[in-house]
């Protein structure tokens, strides 16, 4: 006996153990791509929130009708408020598969106003610190006088 640890053979991994790389989600992400600020992004953006806000408490609505009328045509008294609860219940993951474009779209209009924000930020900083142009130091040019 030398001393060395016998390990697995090459190429496999212990029981219970997960390989170096890999990571705990199965799941891959997309990259997402890079969000440029533009003008009239806050206001698309509530107009996509409260578009699925209101599709929301719509399916809300629906739902918490049917299971009412369902109640009563099979002969059983369903409280308001009971239906009401049963629907939130079943609207929420239900919502998220149904409005998954209207999810999406605000989400990247979140992401907009977001990098519109920053770059309002970047720029009063700059400006605050005497900088002629913030997009100057961004690109790798000199800090001096502004001239390239």
């Amino acid at each position: 006996m030398s001393g060395e640890e016998v390990g697995p053979p090459e190429g496999q991994i212990p029981a219970g153990q997960k390989p170096a790389g890999e990571k705990p989600s199965s799941k891959k992400r997309a990259a997402a791509a890079p969000v440029t600020p533009s003008p009239g992004a806050g206001k698309r953006l509530a107009m996509d929130l409260a578009l699925f806000t209101g599709a929301r408490i719509a399916l809300v609505i629906a739902l918490a009708a049917g299971i009412y009328l369902l109640g009563n045509a099979v002969g059983i008294d369903v409280p308001v408020l009971v239906a009401a609860f049963f629907a939130v219940i079943i609207a929420l993951p239900l919502g998220m598969v149904l409005f998954k474009g209207l999810r999406d779209r605000v989400n990247v209009g979140i992401a907009t106003v977001d990098a519109g924000r920053k770059a309002q930020r970047e720029n009063l900083t700059s400006r605050l610190r005497g900088q002629e142009n913030s997009t100057a130091q961004r690109d790798g040019k000199s800090k001096g006088s502004g001239k390239s």
